[in-house]
């Protein structure tokens, strides 16, 4: 194959199968005589059922190329989160008060009904900013920096990576390492873990600041196989080290006998838990290997984009992804592209329904339903036009499901009558321009 047909089949690949709307893959410019900027912006809307976490993001990316392949990209979204999301309390056949996380007041759930923390709301804002360029005839080396702000998290990383060409170019291998730190200030403070919740206004449990740190290091290798059909396969690894709980996670204390929360005593005039629940306590470190496989297949104007991972951790968490896209051009200035993912993964080991009485205390222990046993789906569909200027716009709407279960030796008396996993339900949308 000569290297006019591997680059024109590239681009067309690699343009037709961006994984978020106006955030496409620019096609390479042969020419180029003049910088220019290329912007993409786009606005989603995220959307759970049962008034429960709603996310409304606007990002832009704006990337300026130069002479020599060297290229600029800068990044900006802006997130607004409301709603509400599980505690991790279990339901009770009667209601339940809890402490909010601020410590300074109370709410309550009624009986039969998932303990959710309505609470939820905050604002991010995350930047971006990157350099490409060229290293000799055949190797290319990036480097990038990040940072995000949210009312109780502050996130900054950095990034470098290097790859190669081999093959006349048929064949690309690349190294990427990214460290990020991350500094927490919870609502109220970060209590000590399995600590009670306690009255409004007694903070005694609660710790100072925490912080965490990530290190991320991805080995891949792309290969043109012919004119039509391009792949890839990455090996990651990451490894985070330190305060990795959730502090707004908690646990319902229960009798070891009929699985009920244990009632609390309260004294009269003071709001506080109705009943016993106790913060979750994670592990301090988290090793995770990854392995990515993906195939990008040009039939005649169509392309086929599928992908697979494979996850692993040492909390004992296994998952699955499948992710399928196929775009299908009408005419020349528009096209449909259906999407399907199937993901699927085990749960923690220290993933607990509730703490029973009658047993000590685990090393860790979390009721959170993302650490669980949990199969989703999500399928949608995308919608993509060029405008009179020559611009590209385009929608997207999916729908996203999420089932999952508890082992039936967490169940304990009455829990096994209750429903401890609901379904999660969730529509996306989102709006691309593109110019």
């Amino acid at each position: 194959m000569s290297q006019k047909e591997t680059h024109s089949i590239s681009v067309a690949l690699a343009a037709a199968t961006c994984t978020l709307l106006g955030s496409g893959i620019s096609a390479t410019v042969d020419a180029q005589e003049e910088p220019a900027w290329d912007f993409n912006t786009s606005l989603l809307y995220y959307g759970e059922d049962g008034d429960r976490v709603k996310d409304f993001s606007v990002s832009a990316i704006a990337r300026r190329m130069f002479i020599d392949d060297r290229y600029l990209t800068l990044g900006l979204t802006i997130d607004g989160l409301t709603g509400a999301t599980p505690s991790g309390a279990i339901r009770q056949d009667v209601a339940q008060t809890f402490t909010r996380p601020s410590g300074n007041a109370a709410y309550s759930v009624a009986a039969g009904v998932l303990p959710l923390d309505d609470t939820f709301k905050d604002t991010r804002l995350a930047l971006t900013a990157g350099w490409q360029q060229p290293v000799g005839d055949t190797s290319q080396v990036s480097v990038g920096a990040s940072a995000s702000k949210e009312y109780d998290y502050l996130h900054l990383g950095v990034n470098a990576k290097f790859a190669r060409d081999f093959n006349q170019r048929n064949t690309t291998v690349s190294a990427g390492i990214a460290l990020s730190m991350d500094s927490l200030d919870p609502v109220g403070g970060a209590p000590a873990p399995f600590s009670p919740m306690l009255d409004v206004g007694d903070t005694s449990n609660r710790l100072g600041d925490q912080d965490k740190d990530v290190l991320d290091i991805v080995l891949g290798v792309s290969q043109v196989i012919s004119r039509d059909l391009v792949v890839q396969a990455n090996y990651s690894y990451s490894k985070s080290d330190g305060y990795l709980t959730d502090p707004y996670k908690v646990l319902s204390l229960v009798d070891g006998t009929s699985g009920d929360t244990l009632l609390r005593s309260i004294a009269p005039g003071v709001d506080g838990p109705s009943h016993q629940f106790l913060f979750e306590s994670r592990p301090g470190e988290r090793t995770k290997h990854s392995i990515f496989g993906q195939a990008k297949y040009y039939m005649n104007g169509k392309v086929l984009d599928a992908s697979y991972r494979y996850m692993s951790d040492d909390w004992e968490i296994d998952s699955h992804t499948v992710d399928l896209r196929y775009r299908i051009p009408f005419g020349a200035n528009r096209y449909l592209e259906p999407h399907l993912r199937f993901y699927t993964q085990t749960d923690a080991e220290f993933y607990r329904l509730s703490i029973p009485d009658s047993l000590p205390l685990p090393g860790h222990a979390s009721a959170d339903y993302r650490l669980g046993n949990f199969d989703a789906i999500t399928a949608g569909l995308k919608y993509g036009w060029r405008t009179r200027n020559d611009n590209e716009m385009s929608v997207r709407i999916e729908g996203y499901r999420q089932t999952g279960s508890v082992p039936a030796d967490q169940l304990i008396g009455n829990q096994v009558s209750r429903d401890n996993f609901p379904d999660l339900n969730a529509i996306i949308v989102q709006f691309g321009y593109r110019f």
